[in-house]
């Protein structure tokens, strides 16, 4: 899924190419994207395009407003940007076309027609995961905002409180989107390799310099990142946006070595997801427990590299000799 460094990057390359144009048309492939009715979606063509802004992991595109309000409506008398709202969750991406772009092929999912050109939104897979919303003004708005602090408008404080709200690891609470926001599964691999911390360590059970390790981190991370890939887009539209990218310490590098120390990146797969570490960087040389590979070896779990290398050769089936 596109994290906040991803759509820091989008919303360059959109602020370039469609800011202070008018969206002259909008074109659904897919009704299944839209998931709202007030306003209609074609109340927003031929109006020009004022902000365009980060919430969480979706991107608000804001157009000129004075809609009439919607009857009953908890906005009333809102009469500020009219929000194009889109989630491209795990698999939605953005392309820049050239003008009228056809929508071709079953990913397709929308185009947004600008005079220089038409921004298509795509999604791989066959699950339809992305979405569109329509809102009316700054209130509706900040409702879909899930909450998380902003690691650049907080302090250590503020967002220390915001990973104590309960007590989790560490992993989990850095991809709340309700504890911070626009961080996902792969930048808090990379957060955490940083701060040189287990992804499962609990977060009532950090201490003070912890805190301060985790803090600095997460924000010299994401500012490493963003800069990075801001800077990409001023060159060219970012059409090959991913989370596995070859420069990352941990992330998506299992058995590779670890930057800081060489030893090689492990992980703990669960779902469809996977966490990445530096066994002797993050854990004090101790090996996570993955779900997958338990099966695979029964209930004599390793606790150190050398153990589990040892336990992945005893279970690989021997040499045929030819006779």
């Amino acid at each position: 899924m596109p994290e906040l460094p991803d759509i820091s990057a989008y919303i360059t390359a959109l602020e370039a190419r469609i800011l202070g144009q008018p969206l002259e048309r909008v074109r659904l492939a897919s009704v299944f994207l839209l998931r709202t009715v007030d306003p209609p979606l074609a109340s927003v063509e031929g109006r020009r395009v004022q902000e365009i802004r980060r919430i969480g992991k979706r991107i608000a595109i804001g157009v000129e407003g004075d809609l009439p309000p919607q009857r009953q409506s908890p906005v009333v008398g809102d009469r500020g940007l009219v929000w194009l709202v889109l989630h491209l969750m795990i698999a939605g991406r953005l392309h820049w076309r050239p003008p009228q772009a056809k929508l071709a092929g079953r990913q397709a999912l929308a185009a947004f027609d600008f005079p220089s050109g038409s921004l298509v939104l795509t999604e791989a897979g066959s699950k339809r995961r992305a979405s569109l919303f329509v809102l009316r003004g700054e209130e509706a708005l900040r409702a879909i905002d899930p909450g998380g602090v902003e690691v650049f408008s907080t302090d250590l404080d503020g967002f220390r409180a915001a990973l104590t709200q309960e007590n989790r690891t560490l992993k989990r609470a850095l991809t709340d989107p309700r504890l911070i926001s626009g961080v996902g599964n792969a930048y808090s691999d990379e957060i955490l390799h940083a701060a040189q911390l287990s992804p499962i360590t609990q977060t009532h059970k950090l201490k003070p310099e912890e805190w301060e390790r985790l803090f600095a981190a997460t924000r010299s991370t994401l500012t490493l990142w963003i800069d990075r890939m801001r800077a990409e887009a001023e060159q060219s539209f970012p059409e090959k946006v991913t989370a596995f990218r070859p420069e990352m310490a941990v992330h998506g590098r299992f058995g590779k070595p670890c930057p800081r120390c060489g030893e090689k990146v492990q992980r703990i797969r669960y779902a469809d997801n996977e966490t990445n570490y530096c066994v002797r960087c993050q854990t004090g040389g101790k090996v996570l427990a993955d779900r997958s590979l338990s099966r695979l070896l029964g209930s004599d779990w390793p606790r150190t590299l050398d153990e589990l290398e040892a336990l992945k050769r005893r279970d690989e089936p021997s040499p045929r000799v030819s006779a």
